[in-house]
């Protein structure tokens, strides 16, 4: 008990309250207890608040289709090692396959969520949580309905999700869904719908979680510009 302690502590704050904190609270106990007694001090979100809704959410993902697929799993565990060290993916794996023995108030989760994490890192929430449902490579519709439920809850804007959507999902012009703009519009609106979705993409909106969460959202942002450069190469423009 005293490990997780040590982890949880310094940074989920605002998560220990509400239904997130519930769920922990169940899978805790007595840490849980001695949390609650104190006050809430965070007014933004910090770095373990931000793993902890993703191990949450992504319990509800994985969960969706009914089995638990190792790729997803494999995929969560990798994200994790890539941004937090073995040592500590270790910790939270043990946290998910807790979360996953439960049944989640997703709606009462995200709405926690909602009101207490910035726009730009539910954004990025919604960017990992469709990536473990490809880690197979094939999105199911089952997972793909909740993941479109959180993002409704989680108030992402509907364009804001195509967007992220269409750097998993491959569909006709998914290039253009990416900088959300169709496929008949000029060369400027295309040059400044690229500048206007790189402001809001960049990696250094989400500074505050912290150099590992930064990186991370760098893909999301090579992603766009990815998109960026697919359509720049089928238009020709310079």
């Amino acid at each position: 008990m005293k490990k997780y302690g040590k982890w949880i502590a310094g940074g989920l704050g605002w998560a220990f309250m509400g239904p997130i904190g519930g769920i922990l609270g169940f899978i805790f106990g007595s840490l849980y207890d001695s949390m609650q007694q104190g006050e809430n001090q965070y007014t933004q979100t910090q770095g373990g608040d931000f793993s902890l809704s993703l191990l949450v959410l992504a319990a509800a993902v994985i969960k969706a289709d009914g089995k638990i697929l190792k790729s997803e799993l494999d995929f969560v565990k990798n994200y994790f090692i890539k941004i937090f060290g073995e040592e500590n993916t270790e910790e939270k794996m043990q946290i998910l396959s807790e979360i996953l023995k439960q049944d989640i108030p997703v709606q009462d989760v995200c709405l926690q969520i909602k009101q207490y994490m910035e726009y730009e890192s539910r954004l990025q929430l919604l960017h990992f949580l469709l990536g473990i449902s490809n880690a197979d490579d094939d999105i199911d519709p089952r997972e793909l309905k909740v993941i479109f439920h959180i993002s409704n809850m989680l108030g992402i804007d509907e364009k804001d999700y195509e967007s992220v959507k269409a750097m998993f999902v491959k569909v006709v012009f998914g290039a253009y869904r990416v900088l959300e703009i169709r496929p008949d519009v000029t060369d400027e609106e295309i040059k400044k719908a690229y500048r206007s979705m790189a402001i809001k993409y960049h990696p250094d909106k989400v500074t505050y979680l912290g150099e590992e969460i930064q990186n991370a959202a760098k893909i999301k942002f090579q992603q766009l510009n990815a998109a960026y450069e697919e359509i720049k190469k089928q238009r020709g423009i310079k």
